[in-house]
């Protein structure tokens, strides 16, 4: 699944993570670090991307618009990079299973 970090997470993660998620990429590297959440989702969709964010708005969003893009909603309040990389780390097989699941839009990850 590739990943497309939020603007709420750093971009040093896509260093961190490239071996267990190929094609992670972070909003400011594709020109959407100031844009709204709308042009993110159409990005997303647009270039099979799985939106991973610390709001809510994308969670709304899905709701309202359906998939693609699938969202993973990082809900662990304020962590650190290491934190943030370690929970997607031992998330892998969770997002891969959730990559293939038609049935669920959003994956939170506590």
């Amino acid at each position: 699944m590739k990943l497309l970090l939020d603007q709420n997470l750093s971009p040093r993660l896509i260093a961190r993570l490239t071996s267990v998620y190929p094609g992670i990429s972070h909003v400011s590297l594709v020109g959407l670090d100031r844009a709204p959440d709308s042009a993110v989702w159409d990005y997303a969709r647009a270039n099979g991307f799985a939106i991973v964010t610390k709001d809510s708005d994308f969670n709304d969003m899905s709701v309202l618009r359906g998939v693609p893009p699938k969202v993973i909603w990082l809900r662990l309040g304020n962590c650190t990079t290491d934190m943030f990389e370690q929970v997607l780390r031992r998330a892998h097989t969770q997002v891969t299973a959730f990559e293939n699941d038609d049935a669920v839009n959003v994956r939170e990850l506590l």
